[in-house]
């Protein structure tokens, strides 16, 4: 029973952060963010984040994704797609985004993991390049991870500041450069259509 009750601080003061987090994040959002603007095809080009399984997968295999993101006008969500080079072939998968009542936050689920993700465009100009801060939280466990990706409008990074706001970023959230994952080109693959076939969500490691 003494080790119960000694873990509720611990839990509270994990909640307390989580939310502190999420309220200094949610000041950060793209000013004035046009989710239309938004959709459309995207690559990500690198990321960062304070897990160490999730860099374990991504430095398995650092390949830039081709995104394509898609909302229905009537619709209170969007569509990611997303198509990677693996063994030879492009793999697509696909996850539904939920959006929140704040313009640029966004909301899935990754049953895989059992986490909640929350997801905020911290950074964009819509044509060249978007910043992104994920806040994974892990049930029942309560453990918390902190993502940065770089997304781009191209395969390669249009100027030399985008870098530096992304780098700026990582750190403001506790990472240095060994949190870092710059992924590369390793096989032509398209961003995603509707007329791919898909791979299961559960089976996605993005």
């Amino acid at each position: 029973m003494q080790k119960v009750v000694s873990l509720v601080p611990l839990l509270i003061l994990g909640s307390v952060w989580i939310h502190h987090v999420a309220l200094e994040t949610l000041s950060l959002i793209q000013e004035d963010f046009d989710l239309d603007r938004f959709m459309g095809k995207w690559f990500e080009l690198t990321v960062a984040s304070t897990c160490p399984y999730y860099l374990q997968r991504k430095r398995a295999n650092p390949v830039i994704l081709a995104l394509q993101m898609q909302h229905v006008a009537s619709g209170s969500n969007f569509t990611l797609m997303s198509t990677t080079f693996r063994d030879g072939s492009c793999k697509t998968s696909s996850v539904d985004y939920a959006l929140t009542d704040t313009p640029g936050r966004f909301f899935h689920h990754v049953a895989r993991f059992e986490a909640d993700v929350d997801s905020y465009v911290v950074e964009t100009d819509y044509d060249e390049y978007a910043l992104l801060f994920q806040l994974s939280t892990e049930k029942p466990s309560g453990n918390v991870t902190r993502i940065v990706k770089l997304y781009s409008r191209t395969v390669d990074v249009s100027r030399p500041s985008v870098l530096d706001d992304f780098n700026a970023l990582v750190r403001q959230h506790g990472m240095g450069d060994d949190a870092v994952v710059v992924n590369h080109i390793k096989g032509e693959c398209p961003p995603a259509s509707t007329s791919q076939s898909q791979v299961p969500e559960s089976k996605m490691a993005s």
